[in-house]
């Protein structure tokens, strides 16, 4: 019986996954050809639409470190960076053995997913348009997180702030980092290029 429940159950689960994978449109590739690109060109005076800066990729990464002891803790993981990013994750393993932490070469130690294309695109537009707004007294990210190439990292304190999560099946509340790669020259063009897709950062810039 018990076997019964637990294959109903991940019946649910791949079918829910699978409706989720065929929601990947988005209206930003549009309005990255018709409004963003020839804004750029304008502001930054670049001769051809081909020096425009772009996004390439988004990298989502959470390290669980509880999954050396915990195996749940990386099922957990796996789960809900699936269910958020659309696309199923590769799991990060040490890469060398550290006694203090009880840590062996090729443990399990966290997720990461590299999104690109429509993925990317449509992550991206539910990030900026759903999740960020459910923060508690969110008022924008820190306009100066970008690594001197024109990338942009930021860190989500809980997945809860995802709508697709379900509350009810979250073991413990845990965060993750989001890394926005650009094909930008400088932070400016990249901070620029985001912006433009009206991402969310602080105004302030102190």
């Amino acid at each position: 019986m018990a076997k019964d429940k637990q294959g109903k159950s991940s019946k649910k689960k791949a079918l829910k996954l699978e409706t989720l994978r065929k929601d990947i449109s988005s209206v930003l590739p549009e309005k990255y050809k018709k409004e963003v690109v020839p804004a750029l060109k304008k502001q930054f005076n670049y001769s051809s639409i081909m020096e425009v800066p772009k996004l390439e990729k988004i990298v989502v990464n959470r390290g669980v470190g509880e999954a050396t002891q915990d195996i749940k803790a990386l099922e957990s993981t796996l789960e809900e960076l699936h269910i958020i990013t659309l696309q199923k994750p590769i799991v990060k393993k040490a890469k060398k053995s550290v006694a203090n932490f009880k840590l062996r070469q090729g443990q399990p130690i966290g997720a990461m997913v590299t999104l690109r294309g429509a993925r990317m695109y449509a992550f991206l537009e539910r990030l900026i348009n759903e999740s960020l707004p459910r923060i508690r007294d969110f008022k924008g990210l820190n306009p100066n997180s970008f690594d001197g190439r024109g990338n942009f990292t930021f860190g989500i304190r809980e997945q809860l702030i995802f709508a697709e999560i379900d509350y009810n099946r979250v073991d413990k509340v845990r965060g993750f980092n989001v890394s926005i790669i650009t094909s930008a020259k400088t932070d400016e063009a990249g901070r620029e290029l985001l912006k433009a897709f009206d991402f969310p950062f602080r105004k302030d810039k102190n």
